[in-house]
Protein backbone atom coordinates (compact mmCIF):
# COMPACT_ATOMS: atom_id res chain seq x y z
CA UNK A 1 0.00 0.00 0.00
CA UNK A 2 1.31 3.43 -0.80
CA UNK A 3 2.10 5.66 2.14
CA UNK A 4 -0.27 8.57 2.85
CA UNK A 5 0.26 11.50 0.57
CA UNK A 6 0.14 15.11 1.62
CA UNK A 7 -1.69 18.08 0.13
CA UNK A 8 -1.93 16.68 -3.36
CA UNK A 9 -4.25 13.94 -2.08
CA UNK A 10 -6.18 15.72 0.61
CA UNK A 11 -9.75 15.09 1.72
CA UNK A 12 -12.09 15.97 -1.15
CA UNK A 13 -10.36 19.27 -1.85
CA UNK A 14 -11.77 20.45 -5.14
CA UNK A 15 -8.94 21.12 -7.60
CA UNK A 16 -11.15 23.63 -9.33
CA UNK A 17 -10.99 25.96 -6.32
CA UNK A 18 -7.82 27.57 -7.62
CA UNK A 19 -4.53 27.10 -9.39
CA UNK A 20 -2.10 27.60 -6.55
CA UNK A 21 -0.33 24.83 -4.70
CA UNK A 22 1.21 21.58 -5.81
CA UNK A 23 1.11 20.76 -9.52
CA UNK A 24 -1.18 17.96 -10.61
CA UNK A 25 -0.07 14.48 -11.57
CA UNK A 26 2.35 14.35 -14.52
CA UNK A 27 0.91 13.94 -17.97
CA UNK A 28 1.82 11.04 -20.19
CA UNK A 29 4.32 11.30 -23.03
CA UNK A 30 1.57 11.94 -25.55
CA UNK A 31 0.10 14.83 -23.58
CA UNK A 32 1.43 17.33 -26.07
CA UNK A 33 -0.43 15.68 -28.92
CA UNK A 34 -4.05 16.42 -29.69
CA UNK A 35 -6.20 13.42 -28.76
CA UNK A 36 -9.19 12.43 -30.84
CA UNK A 37 -12.10 14.73 -30.17
CA UNK A 38 -15.83 14.21 -30.59
CA UNK A 39 -16.87 16.49 -33.42
CA UNK A 40 -20.51 16.38 -32.32
CA UNK A 41 -19.80 18.46 -29.24
CA UNK A 42 -22.64 19.14 -26.85
CA UNK A 43 -23.12 22.61 -25.28
CA UNK A 44 -20.26 23.47 -22.93
CA UNK A 45 -18.57 20.14 -23.64
CA UNK A 46 -15.23 21.94 -24.03
CA UNK A 47 -15.55 23.55 -20.61
CA UNK A 48 -16.51 20.15 -19.18
CA UNK A 49 -13.40 18.58 -20.72
CA UNK A 50 -11.13 21.37 -19.49
CA UNK A 51 -12.56 21.15 -15.98
CA UNK A 52 -11.96 17.40 -15.84
CA UNK A 53 -8.33 17.77 -16.95
CA UNK A 54 -7.53 20.80 -14.78
CA UNK A 55 -5.61 18.99 -11.99
CA UNK A 56 -3.38 17.12 -14.48
CA UNK A 57 -2.14 20.24 -16.29
CA UNK A 58 1.17 22.02 -15.51
CA UNK A 59 0.74 25.25 -13.50
CA UNK A 60 1.04 27.66 -16.45
CA UNK A 61 -1.46 25.73 -18.56
CA UNK A 62 -3.68 25.41 -15.52
CA UNK A 63 -3.99 29.20 -15.40
CA UNK A 64 -5.21 29.20 -19.00
CA UNK A 65 -7.60 26.35 -18.23
CA UNK A 66 -9.03 28.19 -15.23
CA UNK A 67 -9.65 31.24 -17.42
CA UNK A 68 -11.54 29.09 -19.95
CA UNK A 69 -13.65 27.62 -17.14
CA UNK A 70 -14.38 30.99 -15.51
CA UNK A 71 -15.11 32.98 -18.66
CA UNK A 72 -15.44 30.92 -21.87
CA UNK A 73 -17.13 33.79 -23.73
CA UNK A 74 -14.34 36.16 -22.74
CA UNK A 75 -11.74 33.71 -24.03
CA UNK A 76 -13.69 33.33 -27.27
CA UNK A 77 -13.49 37.10 -27.73
CA UNK A 78 -9.80 37.40 -26.84
CA UNK A 79 -6.74 37.17 -29.06
CA UNK A 80 -4.06 34.68 -28.09
CA UNK A 81 -1.86 37.59 -26.96
CA UNK A 82 -4.61 39.00 -24.73
CA UNK A 83 -5.29 35.59 -23.18
CA UNK A 84 -1.60 34.95 -22.54
CA UNK A 85 -1.21 38.34 -20.84
CA UNK A 86 -4.33 37.84 -18.72
CA UNK A 87 -3.05 34.45 -17.53
CA UNK A 88 0.51 35.67 -16.98
CA UNK A 89 1.98 33.19 -19.44
CA UNK A 90 3.20 32.94 -23.03
CA UNK A 91 1.44 32.37 -26.34
CA UNK A 92 3.39 29.12 -26.67
CA UNK A 93 1.82 27.90 -23.42
CA UNK A 94 -1.65 28.77 -24.72
CA UNK A 95 -1.02 26.73 -27.86
CA UNK A 96 0.34 23.85 -25.78
CA UNK A 97 -2.81 23.99 -23.65
CA UNK A 98 -5.04 23.90 -26.74
CA UNK A 99 -3.31 20.78 -28.00
CA UNK A 100 -3.47 19.14 -24.57
CA UNK A 101 -7.27 19.40 -24.55
CA UNK A 102 -7.70 18.16 -28.12
CA UNK A 103 -7.54 21.21 -30.39
CA UNK A 104 -5.08 21.91 -33.20
CA UNK A 105 -4.64 25.52 -32.14
CA UNK A 106 -6.14 28.60 -30.53
CA UNK A 107 -8.45 29.65 -33.43
CA UNK A 108 -10.25 26.30 -33.19
CA UNK A 109 -10.67 26.70 -29.43
CA UNK A 110 -12.08 30.24 -29.82
CA UNK A 111 -14.58 29.14 -32.47
CA UNK A 112 -15.75 26.17 -30.43
CA UNK A 113 -16.17 28.21 -27.23
CA UNK A 114 -18.15 30.87 -29.10
CA UNK A 115 -20.43 28.25 -30.66
CA UNK A 116 -21.03 26.45 -27.38
CA UNK A 117 -21.69 29.70 -25.51
CA UNK A 118 -24.34 30.58 -28.08
CA UNK A 119 -26.00 27.20 -27.70
CA UNK A 120 -25.98 27.52 -23.93
CA UNK A 121 -27.67 30.93 -24.05
CA UNK A 122 -30.30 29.59 -26.44
CA UNK A 123 -31.00 26.68 -24.10
CA UNK A 124 -31.40 29.13 -21.21
CA UNK A 125 -33.83 31.30 -23.18
CA UNK A 126 -31.27 34.03 -23.72
CA UNK A 127 -30.62 34.42 -20.01
CA UNK A 128 -27.14 34.12 -18.55
CA UNK A 129 -27.43 32.29 -15.25
CA UNK A 130 -24.29 32.06 -13.14
CA UNK A 131 -23.61 29.48 -10.46
CA UNK A 132 -21.86 31.46 -7.75
CA UNK A 133 -24.05 32.77 -4.96
CA UNK A 134 -23.43 36.40 -4.04
CA UNK A 135 -24.30 38.05 -0.69
CA UNK A 136 -26.91 40.23 -2.41
CA UNK A 137 -28.83 37.44 -4.17
CA UNK A 138 -32.49 37.07 -3.31
CA UNK A 139 -33.84 33.67 -2.32
CA UNK A 140 -35.52 33.48 -5.71
CA UNK A 141 -32.16 34.02 -7.42
CA UNK A 142 -30.55 31.40 -5.20
CA UNK A 143 -33.18 28.84 -6.18
CA UNK A 144 -32.72 29.69 -9.86
CA UNK A 145 -28.92 29.40 -9.70
CA UNK A 146 -28.88 26.20 -7.66
CA UNK A 147 -31.43 24.39 -9.82
CA UNK A 148 -29.76 25.55 -13.04
CA UNK A 149 -26.31 24.39 -11.88
CA UNK A 150 -27.67 21.05 -10.66
CA UNK A 151 -29.51 20.44 -13.92
CA UNK A 152 -26.36 21.28 -15.89
CA UNK A 153 -24.33 18.85 -13.76
CA UNK A 154 -26.72 16.01 -14.62
CA UNK A 155 -26.93 16.94 -18.32
CA UNK A 156 -23.19 17.37 -18.75
CA UNK A 157 -22.48 14.16 -16.86
CA UNK A 158 -24.82 12.24 -19.15
CA UNK A 159 -23.36 13.81 -22.30
CA UNK A 160 -19.76 12.87 -21.46
CA UNK A 161 -20.41 9.45 -19.92
CA UNK A 162 -18.43 6.74 -21.73
CA UNK A 163 -21.09 4.17 -22.62
CA UNK A 164 -18.59 1.47 -23.53
CA UNK A 165 -16.86 1.90 -20.18
CA UNK A 166 -20.22 1.84 -18.40
CA UNK A 167 -21.05 -1.40 -20.18
CA UNK A 168 -17.82 -2.96 -18.94
CA UNK A 169 -18.66 -1.96 -15.37
CA UNK A 170 -22.16 -3.42 -15.75
CA UNK A 171 -20.61 -6.67 -16.99
CA UNK A 172 -18.24 -6.75 -14.02
CA UNK A 173 -20.98 -6.14 -11.43
CA UNK A 174 -23.29 -8.73 -13.01
CA UNK A 175 -20.52 -11.35 -12.93
CA UNK A 176 -19.33 -10.49 -9.40
CA UNK A 177 -20.08 -12.63 -6.38
CA UNK A 178 -19.61 -9.59 -4.17
CA UNK A 179 -19.39 -5.81 -4.59
CA UNK A 180 -17.68 -3.41 -2.19
CA UNK A 181 -18.35 0.34 -2.51
CA UNK A 182 -16.05 2.87 -0.81
CA UNK A 183 -16.68 6.57 -0.23
CA UNK A 184 -16.17 9.15 2.52
CA UNK A 185 -17.86 12.49 3.14
CA UNK A 186 -20.57 13.30 0.60
CA UNK A 187 -19.46 10.34 -1.53
CA UNK A 188 -20.42 7.98 1.32
CA UNK A 189 -24.09 8.81 0.75
CA UNK A 190 -23.79 7.86 -2.90
CA UNK A 191 -22.07 4.60 -1.93
CA UNK A 192 -24.89 3.81 0.50
CA UNK A 193 -27.49 4.56 -2.18
CA UNK A 194 -25.87 2.13 -4.62
CA UNK A 195 -25.57 -0.53 -1.91
CA UNK A 196 -29.28 -0.22 -1.11
CA UNK A 197 -30.23 -0.49 -4.77
CA UNK A 198 -28.16 -3.62 -5.40
CA UNK A 199 -29.22 -5.18 -2.11
CA UNK A 200 -32.87 -4.79 -3.05
CA UNK A 201 -32.43 -6.87 -6.20
CA UNK A 202 -30.65 -9.63 -4.30
CA UNK A 203 -27.02 -8.82 -5.06
CA UNK A 204 -24.40 -9.03 -2.31
CA UNK A 205 -23.07 -5.49 -1.85
CA UNK A 206 -21.54 -3.56 1.05
CA UNK A 207 -20.89 0.18 1.34
CA UNK A 208 -18.13 1.34 3.67
CA UNK A 209 -17.21 4.84 4.86
CA UNK A 210 -14.85 3.97 7.74
CA UNK A 211 -11.18 3.87 6.67
CA UNK A 212 -10.28 0.77 8.71
CA UNK A 213 -13.36 -1.19 7.65
CA UNK A 214 -12.69 -0.28 4.02
CA UNK A 215 -9.22 -1.77 4.25
CA UNK A 216 -10.23 -4.92 6.10
CA UNK A 217 -13.13 -5.53 3.72
CA UNK A 218 -10.92 -4.97 0.68
CA UNK A 219 -8.36 -7.39 2.08
CA UNK A 220 -10.77 -10.35 1.85
CA UNK A 221 -11.96 -9.70 -1.70
CA UNK A 222 -10.91 -11.95 -4.55
CA UNK A 223 -10.78 -12.25 -8.35
CA UNK A 224 -14.56 -12.67 -8.57
CA UNK A 225 -15.26 -9.47 -6.61
CA UNK A 226 -15.70 -5.85 -7.68
CA UNK A 227 -14.57 -2.83 -5.66
CA UNK A 228 -15.95 0.62 -6.52
CA UNK A 229 -14.31 3.78 -5.15
CA UNK A 230 -16.29 7.03 -5.26
CA UNK A 231 -14.42 10.33 -4.94
CA UNK A 232 -15.35 13.62 -6.59
CA UNK A 233 -11.74 14.85 -6.66
CA UNK A 234 -10.21 11.42 -7.11
CA UNK A 235 -7.75 12.40 -4.38
CA UNK A 236 -9.28 10.97 -1.20
CA UNK A 237 -6.57 8.93 0.52
CA UNK A 238 -8.91 6.49 2.30
CA UNK A 239 -10.80 5.59 -0.87
CA UNK A 240 -7.66 5.24 -2.97
CA UNK A 241 -5.92 3.02 -0.42
CA UNK A 242 -8.94 0.73 -0.08
CA UNK A 243 -9.20 0.40 -3.85
CA UNK A 244 -5.49 -0.37 -4.02
CA UNK A 245 -5.82 -3.18 -1.47
CA UNK A 246 -8.78 -4.60 -3.40
CA UNK A 247 -6.75 -4.52 -6.60
CA UNK A 248 -3.85 -6.32 -4.92
CA UNK A 249 -6.28 -9.12 -3.98
CA UNK A 250 -7.29 -9.55 -7.61
CA UNK A 251 -10.65 -7.75 -7.49
CA UNK A 252 -11.86 -5.71 -10.44
CA UNK A 253 -11.57 -2.04 -9.41
CA UNK A 254 -13.80 0.81 -10.56
CA UNK A 255 -13.41 4.55 -9.90
CA UNK A 256 -16.22 7.11 -10.06
CA UNK A 257 -14.68 10.59 -10.14
CA UNK A 258 -14.93 14.03 -11.70
CA UNK A 259 -11.26 13.98 -12.76
CA UNK A 260 -10.16 11.05 -14.97
CA UNK A 261 -6.44 11.78 -14.52
CA UNK A 262 -6.59 12.03 -10.73
CA UNK A 263 -4.69 9.65 -8.37
CA UNK A 264 -7.62 7.23 -8.02
CA UNK A 265 -7.29 6.41 -11.73
CA UNK A 266 -3.91 4.81 -11.04
CA UNK A 267 -5.54 1.99 -9.06
CA UNK A 268 -8.72 1.59 -11.13
CA UNK A 269 -9.23 -0.90 -13.93
CA UNK A 270 -12.31 1.01 -15.12
CA UNK A 271 -13.13 4.71 -14.72
CA UNK A 272 -16.55 6.37 -14.79
CA UNK A 273 -16.60 10.16 -14.80
CA UNK A 274 -18.98 12.91 -13.75
CA UNK A 275 -19.04 16.54 -14.92
CA UNK A 276 -20.01 18.57 -11.86
CA UNK A 277 -18.89 22.10 -11.10
CA UNK A 278 -18.73 23.12 -7.45
CA UNK A 279 -19.36 26.72 -6.46
CA UNK A 280 -19.90 28.94 -3.43
CA UNK A 281 -21.39 27.07 -0.42
CA UNK A 282 -21.66 23.87 -2.46
CA UNK A 283 -18.17 22.35 -2.75
CA UNK A 284 -18.15 18.54 -2.78
CA UNK A 285 -21.69 18.26 -1.47
CA UNK A 286 -24.45 19.08 -3.93
CA UNK A 287 -23.78 19.15 -7.67
CA UNK A 288 -21.11 16.44 -7.41
CA UNK A 289 -23.46 14.18 -5.45
CA UNK A 290 -26.25 14.60 -8.00
CA UNK A 291 -23.83 13.84 -10.83
CA UNK A 292 -22.56 10.74 -9.01
CA UNK A 293 -26.12 9.57 -8.34
CA UNK A 294 -26.88 9.94 -12.05
CA UNK A 295 -24.03 7.58 -12.95
CA UNK A 296 -24.98 5.18 -10.14
CA UNK A 297 -28.59 5.09 -11.37
CA UNK A 298 -27.43 4.31 -14.92
CA UNK A 299 -25.18 1.57 -13.59
CA UNK A 300 -27.91 0.08 -11.44
CA UNK A 301 -30.51 0.05 -14.21
CA UNK A 302 -27.95 -1.54 -16.53
CA UNK A 303 -27.37 -4.32 -14.01
CA UNK A 304 -31.10 -4.73 -13.37
CA UNK A 305 -31.87 -4.96 -17.08
CA UNK A 306 -29.13 -7.55 -17.62
CA UNK A 307 -30.71 -9.72 -14.88
CA UNK A 308 -34.32 -8.85 -15.74
CA UNK A 309 -36.10 -11.99 -14.51
CA UNK A 310 -34.45 -12.32 -11.08
CA UNK A 311 -34.57 -8.56 -10.63
CA UNK A 312 -38.37 -8.41 -11.17
CA UNK A 313 -38.88 -11.19 -8.64
CA UNK A 314 -36.60 -9.53 -6.09
CA UNK A 315 -38.29 -6.13 -6.51
CA UNK A 316 -41.73 -7.70 -6.07
CA UNK A 317 -40.60 -9.59 -2.97
CA UNK A 318 -39.03 -6.53 -1.37
CA UNK A 319 -42.11 -4.44 -2.20
CA UNK A 320 -44.36 -6.98 -0.52
CA UNK A 321 -42.08 -7.03 2.52
CA UNK A 322 -42.55 -3.33 3.22
CA UNK A 323 -46.02 -2.72 1.79
CA UNK A 324 -47.65 -3.10 5.18
CA UNK A 325 -45.35 -0.52 6.76
CA UNK A 326 -47.20 2.50 5.35
CA UNK A 327 -49.91 4.40 7.25
CA UNK A 328 -53.38 3.19 6.24
CA UNK A 329 -55.94 5.80 5.11
CA UNK A 330 -58.20 5.09 8.11
CA UNK A 331 -55.37 6.02 10.50
CA UNK A 332 -54.80 9.47 9.02
CA UNK A 333 -56.00 12.49 10.93
CA UNK A 334 -59.10 14.15 9.60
Amino acid sequence: MRKPIGSERSHEQGPERGIAGEPGPPRDEAAGQAPERDRDSTPLSTVVRVRSLLPSLPPAERRVAQRVIDDPEGVANSTITELAQTCGTSETTVIRFCRAIGFHGYPELRLTLATEAGRAQSAAGGRVIGSDISPDDSLEQIVEKVTFADARAVEETASQLDIKMLEQVVDAVVAADRVDVYGVGASAFVAADFQQKLHRIGRICSAWADAHIMLTSAAVLGPTSVAIGISHTGSTVETIDALEVAKSRGAKTVALTNFPKSPIAEVADLILTTAARETTFRSGATASRLAQLTVVDCLFVGVAQRTYGPTRKALEATFEAVRGRTVRPDRRRR
